[in-house]
């Protein structure tokens, strides 16, 4: 529903900000991550998450696009849900993560508040593949779309096709239509390879 919010940061803590856009101040809970990475100043930019329960609608921000993205995979595994979340992100760092998980490094996962035996391993069975398809770092870097193909590849990424299939689909698409295709046309083509 939302994918950011860009305003005046009115208030700042380790647990939540508050950001005012359009004369509405946003409570926004953040991890510890976000928290050291904005800024004094009074300008931000803050990507968000809505979690909507029947008793809470809650806004969950995120310093960068890649940190929500890692934070959706975890919250995606069975048993882990926002706070948990967001209680990982607050222990270490996403790159920390996502290569914990990759590596299937069990100790340094349980060291983190809330994450058992149990849970670690769920972590590693249900990501590990997922993390390893998108690459060390691809979750953490933000996606810079400089080519059609780079921006169609990154939509059928997004879409859930990994990036090797998702890469020769529209390699054959451009062998076959043209390297002036739109993006549009591009993700069609690929779409009916995949």
């Amino acid at each position: 529903m939302y994918d950011y919010i860009d305003g005046r940061l009115t208030f700042k803590c380790p647990a939540y900000v508050v950001v005012e856009t359009g004369g509405i101040g946003y409570h926004v809970n953040i991890s510890l991550n976000t928290y050291s990475a904005l800024g004094a100043g009074e300008q931000c930019k803050i990507y968000v998450w809505l979690h909507v329960k029947e008793d809470a609608h809650t806004l969950y921000g995120f310093i960068d696009e890649g940190e929500r993205r890692l934070f959706l995979h975890l919250i995606s595994v069975s048993g882990i849900g926002p706070n948990t979340g967001r209680m990982m992100l607050s222990s270490i760092t996403p790159a920390e993560i996502q290569t914990a998980i990759v590596n299937a490094d069990l100790p340094l996962i349980q060291r983190i508040k809330g994450i058992g035996v149990k849970s670690a391993q769920r972590l590693v069975l249900e990501l590990q593949d997922k993390l390893k398809k998108e690459g060390t770092g691809s979750l953490i870097a933000a996606p810079l779309n400089h080519t059609v193909r780079e921006e169609a590849l990154s939509a059928l990424m997004m879409l859930g096709f990994s990036k090797l299939p998702a890469e020769k689909s529209i390699d054959s698409a451009i062998k076959n239509g043209g390297t002036d295709l739109t993006v549009e046309q591009m993700i069609k083509i690929a779409l009916k390879n995949l």
